[in-house]
């Protein structure tokens, strides 16, 4: 029987619910707006924080991205670098636009800096020990642009006139000939790497005013080939040859190693 009430019982209970139901629902109601108010004021409270972020951007907006470095990307305020000497610290670095565009010039040739937009103009040349890497650094457009060098000094062998004599080979066999191949043996006196020495491309750097306006950071600056500066300068102009690439195409590219890089070093 307890398990089977009756029909009036159950009717009853409906009734009660039915009689119920309305004040559930305005207490529902009521809590609901009541839980809504703290959710309205946080969401209220949460838009002084954009608006602030808002106007930090604008403040930065009309400076170019060469000439700062990035708020997020800046550290608590100290370094855990031991400095042995302090003086060592202490380095200054081209900050004039016109400097760099007369570089360009100088390089590149009449309206060379206007070859490259201002923001890649600037990462051509900036070595990545410049501010820790925080404004971009030039090392894959130099790979790139490493690349195309040995491409182009590589063919520029290839196309010159041959050697008066070619080294016969030791054991005297008569090796395949081929039209095709009949350039490929003046490889075996001059390569790429006798042409464009690490040496003769920082010469052509400094002649330009590279080393001026490159943007670096050496370890010893009272010892500047000490610290790199050969190197650095050879990463600077493999960079604009990479940026130069893919800014304007290879045939460009290839065009300005060859009048302006490989003519001068043969100079």
């Amino acid at each position: 029987m307890a398990l089977n009430p009756s029909r009036s019982a159950v009717c009853r209970a409906l009734r009660q619910c039915s009689r119920l139901a309305p004040s559930t629902t305005k207490t529902t109601t009521s809590s609901s707006c009541s839980s809504s108010s703290p959710s309205s004021a946080a969401r209220q409270m949460s838009t002084e924080s954009p608006a602030r972020t808002t106007e930090n951007v604008a403040q930065t907006e009309h400076r170019p991205r060469w000439s700062y470095t990035p708020e997020k990307l800046k550290g608590p305020g100290f370094s855990i670098n031991i400095v042995k000497d302090p003086k060592r610290t202490i380095w200054h670095v081209n900050e004039d636009p016109a400097k760099v565009d007369a570089m360009y010039n100088r390089l590149l040739g009449q309206n060379g800096d206007k070859m490259l937009p201002d923001e890649i103009k600037w990462l051509a040349i900036t070595h990545k020990s410049f501010d820790y890497g925080r404004r971009g650094f030039n090392t894959r457009l130099a790979y790139f642009g490493r690349t195309i060098l040995s491409f182009e000094t590589t063919r520029n062998i290839l196309v010159s006139p041959a050697p008066a004599e070619i080294p016969p080979m030791e054991d005297l066999r008569e090796p395949f000939q081929h039209p095709a191949l009949s350039n490929v043996d003046k490889l075996m006196t001059r390569q790429p790497m006798n042409i464009v020495t690490k040496e003769k491309l920082a010469k052509l750097a400094i002649d330009v005013g590279l080393a001026e306006v490159t943007r670096w950071k050496p370890k010893m600056p009272e010892n500047l080939e000490g610290s790199g500066l050969t190197v650095v300068l050879n990463t600077s102009v493999l960079a604009i040859l990479g940026a130069i690439s893919l800014q304007h195409g290879a045939e460009v590219a290839q065009r300005v190693v060859r009048d302006k890089i490989l003519r001068r070093l043969a100079q």
